[in-house]
């Protein structure tokens, strides 16, 4: 009995090889681009899949190495402007480092679709490979950066209520598989078009008339209409309005104070900080004591509303007392509390009730942000730039889920960027939250895009897990996101304000928020699985003609097919993505 690897049926781009390297360039650049075009503030959702589709087709073709690098190019294409916020106050070089190391951490993927050509089905195991892909850089190096998720280009889109059915990973599967899928369309009509306009003295095997042309693969579409009908049954797990009817409610405070621009030095620009917010709340009070707005629950402060250590400044702890006081219900303060270890502080969640100050319940954040919130392996970093000592003090991480209960309200706090996190944001409401509190410093990013991307990830939380999402921010854009995904009010960015929205406290999870790790590690380790076959396969196949297997089958290499010459292959519209483009490509399997 003889075997043989199934034939890849998708080739390379058309032309010659300098017109092939510029279109693969071209396509690359223009992919990575597109997918950052899908990101707040952008409303262009459908971008994404367009961009993943242009990314795939550069790397048609392509061996293992070259795969490795070009889709390496299409990730810093997308992550270069889509992290040029990093930047704002603290020059290039950290930007464009962090750009290059989530790119690097993206090439991967362009390996994995090159040895996954052989299967069938191909662009849902080029889904599966980019879904593997974004885990690992959200959880490496150090702890992960997850800020460039398919998912959170798409709060606008029709894809959105996947997240209640499979997790926030389902949306980037979706999406990843439809522009994969349009990968294969373009590519077989780029082929179609090829061979009907070639010229040649006749038809032989190997160059049919283009009447002979095999017709256009249309199966593809079959993967695009299956993500139609799944994201159909989805809206059947989302939040309904009799759901919400049915919850109870309570009024909640979200308090942007605001910081000032210029003309204080830092300890003053920190009081500031600090008696912003205590004015706004006095404000709300006298607002309550007027009949213009609710009493709250609850008031929620934002990350660093606080940046001088209550706990050791009695001046500090008298300006927020005297706020909660005035308000009579507890808030709950984003403070800077300092460790016992000298240089160590805690970025940290307090409850402050009135009249009896705060009472031990405290959040500490748990993922605190690498070279920002503290500098891993300072001595090594050292020896690229002394600038890692410009950042003298760190934080410590904390070791719970930002659990509450305040004022009998179940909250789940997390602090600015954990919001990008699957895990933290599934461990408190796993711990029983009925409503989700993002507090947020987002001055230090001025007036870029930074904050419109944290509130669409807020949003497909939302949806993800069923819940009301308040943002509170100190500089904005502090936000209330209805379970469904829409915002009900903003603060806007530099602006001082408040907000008092009714909040449904819901108390039931979705699917999306039981089955969303599995899927996502369900789908990686069959990527995995799928890689390791087929590298086994390939070992095979290279052994001689009729060389005995391991299992005593021999090994049979197929003859040129009707669609190849025996230099190389002549461009091929099969059914399925399978890349292979120079003339060695069919002949020579992709390498690491």
């Amino acid at each position: 009995m003889s075997r043989s690897l199934p034939r890849p049926v998708l080739t390379g781009l058309p032309g010659s090889r300098p017109i092939r390297v510029l279109l693969r360039l071209v396509s690359a650049v223009a992919g990575g681009l597109a997918v950052y075009g899908s990101f707040a503030p952008s409303t262009l959702w459908w971008l994404a899949p367009i961009g993943i589709a242009l990314a795939g087709l550069s790397v048609t073709g392509l061996r293992g190495r070259s795969a490795f690098w070009m889709f390496g190019l299409a990730g810093a294409s997308f992550y270069v402007p889509l992290l040029s916020w990093t930047g704002v106050y603290v020059g290039a070089v950290p930007w464009l480092a962090l750009a290059i190391v989530v790119s690097l951490l993206t090439a991967p993927v362009g390996l994995a679709l090159v040895w996954l050509r052989r299967l069938p089905a191909w662009p849902l195991w080029a889904a599966g490979a980019w879904v593997a892909g974004e885990a690992l850089r959200a959880r490496w190096p150090f702890g992960g950066f997850g800020w460039g998720s398919l998912a959170f280009g798409q709060p606008d889109g029709p894809l959105l209520p996947l997240a209640s059915l499979f997790g926030s990973t389902a949306i980037s599967f979706a999406v990843a598989a439809i522009g994969f899928s349009l990968t294969v369309l373009l590519r077989s009509a780029m082929a179609r078009v090829a061979l009907a306009c070639a010229e040649r003295p006749g038809p032989t095997p190997q160059h049919p008339e283009p009447g002979g042309v095999r017709r256009l693969s249309w199966r593809p579409l079959g993967v695009i209409a299956g993500v139609v009908v799944v994201v159909a049954c989805s809206n059947l797990t989302t939040v309904h309005s009799d759901v919400l009817d049915a919850a109870p409610t309570a009024p909640i405070a979200v308090i942007q104070g605001n910081v000032p621009r210029a003309g204080l030095e830092f300890n003053a620009q920190r009081r500031a900080v600090l008696d912003n917010h205590a004015a706004r709340t006095h404000e709300l009070a006298a607002a309550v004591r007027a009949g213009a707005q609710p009493r709250p629950s609850v008031v929620l402060w934002p990350e660093n509303s606080s940046d001088i250590d209550p706990f050791a400044n009695p001046d500090a702890a008298q300006v927020i007392q005297s706020a909660a006081d005035d308000i009579g219900v507890p808030i709950l303060v984003g403070a800077v509390v300092a460790a016992d270890q000298p240089g160590r502080n805690y970025n940290m969640g307090i409850v402050w009730n009135p009249g009896t100050g705060p009472t031990g319940e405290t959040y500490t954040k748990r993922h605190p942000v690498p070279f920002a919130e503290y500098m891993p392996y300072r001595s090594f970093f050292r020896t690229f730039s002394a600038q890692v000592d410009l950042l003298r003090s760190e934080f410590l991480p904390g070791q719970r889920p930002g659990n509450f209960v305040i004022n009998g309200i179940p909250i789940g706090d997390l602090i600015c960027f954990e919001i990008v996190e699957n895990d933290l944001t599934a461990d408190i409401v796993r711990g029983g939250a009925r409503v989700l509190v993002v507090q947020t410093n987002n001055a230090t990013f001025g007036y870029t895009d930074e904050t419109y991307q944290q509130q669409a990830m807020s949003r497909v939380r939302a949806v993800e897990y069923g819940r009301e999402v308040l943002i509170t921010a100190t500089s904005g854009v502090s936000a209330v996101i209805r379970p469904d995904g829409s915002v009900a009010a903003t603060v806007p960015l530099f602006t001082p304000g408040f907000l008092v929205p009714t909040v449904p406290l819901l108390s039931g999870t979705t699917l999306g928020g039981v089955l969303g790790p599995y899927f996502e590690w369900t789908v990686t380790v069959l990527v995995l699985l799928a890689l390791g076959w087929t590298w086994w396969r390939l070992r095979r196949h290279r052994q001689p003609p009729g060389a005995p297997t391991a299992t005593g089958d021999s090994v049979r290499h197929d003859p040129p097919a009707a669609d190849e010459s025996p230099t190389g292959p002549l461009p091929s519209v099969g059914a399925a993505v399978a890349p292979a483009d120079d003339r060695a490509t069919e002949q020579e399997e992709p390498r690491t």
